[in-house]
């Protein structure tokens, strides 16, 4: 498993490096940006010395901030060069922040690696052009908190064990699917 992103360049962002390694997730492409600080997502029941240095450290959780439009991004040519490096993949997961310029680097890679395609988009964001017609596209309702990241996970890993999409979802959501706005 690889990842292809941006995280910022911090103590949380450090730990979020390392915590990839442990899981032999690699990173073939992760700017680390000093603009956009990394966000974490803590359970409500984590116990706060167990997060990110405990209470009221530099480096506890932020909540999410909106993201300055003049700072470092992934483009197209970033994209393409670091999925040219992964040798070998069977899902291609998008996250709904990926610029729609950045759209036609991953859609090439997934056709040239035969991988699936997985598509995230915001709740308020319409669905990318372009697309093939085996790809997936997940739209992320606002108020998921983690249920939609587990969703997410529990498909794209039922898809790189080898089952069709349909059955993937039906993995997936096998537990239920329940989020606050539900």
């Amino acid at each position: 498993m690889e990842l292809l992103g941006r995280i910022g360049d911090d103590p949380a962002g450090d730990a979020l490096v390392m915590a990839l390694s442990r899981a032999a997730v690699g990173h073939a492409a992760l700017l680390r940006d000093p603009v956009r600080p990394t966000v974490l997502f803590v359970p409500a029941d984590a116990d706060e010395d167990d997060v990110a240095g405990g209470p009221g450290s530099a480096d506890s959780p932020r909540p999410a901030v909106a993201s300055p439009p003049d700072g470092p991004s992934l483009g197209a040519e970033d994209v393409s060069l670091g999925l040219r490096y992964l040798t070998d993949f069977d899902v291609l997961v998008v996250g709904d922040d990926v610029a729609a310029t950045v759209m036609p680097a991953c859609v090439e890679a997934a056709a040239f690696a035969g991988a699936q395609l997985v598509v995230v988009v915001a709740s308020s964001d319409a669905v990318p052009g372009g697309l093939p017609v085996g790809a997936t596209v997940l739209q992320a309702p606002d108020d998921a908190g983690e249920a939609f990241g587990r969703l997410l996970g529990r498909y794209a890993a039922a898809l790189d064990g080898g089952a069709d999409p349909a059955a993937a979802f039906t993995d997936a959501t096998a537990d239920g699917w329940e989020h606050p706005g539900a």
